[in-house]
């Protein structure tokens, strides 16, 4: 709970802060300005198949998408594929987050607790995801263990990461007022600093779900027979291009929509604030 400041009535005017509320008009026109850019994409993609530039081999056109998307629509493979690879992100990025969050705490309010974790964790961030699949594999077997455990690392660095850089970037002066009102230590942080990094926190999580679908495909190069970075892999064994480019637009579409789901809690939590 954020402590309250009362405004003298001699000082009290009617201001109005927080993020404007969208019309159905306004958010209809955004809609529309972010469907430009995919559908001119999808004009060029057309106009390159149809130029000869490359064959149909190489990049198929957007209605042979859409027939490799109907086969396995038929073939009960579309949605078991998109929901395994749903469920494996949703429990690597919750497991990410939670330690993340955690640890970041801790580092960013103790400065011993920086100096000795921090150099470390920053080491272990410059790791490329792929070198880590030979160890998981070796500790955890082809299950589905490591596959959540690499997609839970790749979404941890970027929630830790950003929720220190929030703490350190918290403004002394919002501190200094909160412990002339008797806030010390625990209270101080749950009180006035972890609300006062949440933007950075919310930030944190959105590129931590980004990277988890990133480490997806990854993750599912380790024994999986479902999942949609399986189906592009399995696309590539049997050289179906079609198959290749609707896992990508698969992945794309799905990431995003999660994305967009999490933007949307990222918006109510930060109603105060006076971002646009």
């Amino acid at each position: 709970m954020i402590q309250r400041w009362s405004i003298p009535a001699t000082e009290n005017r009617s201001i109005s802060i927080g993020r404007p509320s969208l019309g159905l008009g306004e958010l209809l026109k955004r809609i529309g300005l972010a469907l430009v850019v995919p559908l001119a994409l999808l004009g060029i993609w057309q106009l390159v198949v149809e130029l000869g530039i490359y064959s149909r081999g190489q990049l198929p056109a957007p209605v042979d998408v859409w027939r490799a998307g109907e086969q396995l629509w038929r073939s009960d493979r579309f949605w078991i594929n998109i929901q395994v690879s749903f469920e494996r992100v949703v429990r690597g990025f919750g497991y990410g987050a939670v330690i993340a969050i955690a640890l970041g705490l801790v580092v960013g309010l103790w400065s011993v607790a920086r100096t000795l974790i921090d150099p470390a964790l920053q080491a272990f961030r410059t790791i490329p995801s792929l070198a880590w699949v030979p160890l998981f594999i070796l500790w955890m077997g082809i299950g589905e263990q490591p596959k959540i455990m690499l997609i839970a690392l790749g979404a941890f660095f970027p929630i830790y990461t950003n929720l220190v850089s929030g703490i350190e970037h918290v403004d002394r002066k919002l501190i200094e007022a909160a412990q002339a009102y008797g806030y010390q230590r625990h209270t101080l942080a749950w009180h006035v600093i972890l609300p006062a990094t949440l933007p950075s926190l919310m930030t944190g999580l959105r590129l931590g779900l980004a990277q988890a679908w990133l480490f997806l495909v990854a993750a599912e190069l380790i024994g999986a027979s479902r999942g949609l970075g399986f189906l592009l892999v399995d696309g590539q064994n049997s050289g179906r291009a079609d198959v290749i480019v609707l896992s990508i637009i698969l992945l794309a579409v799905v990431g995003k929509l999660c994305d967009f789901g999490l933007a949307l809690v990222q918006n109510r939590l930060l109603r105060w604030s006076d971002a646009t």
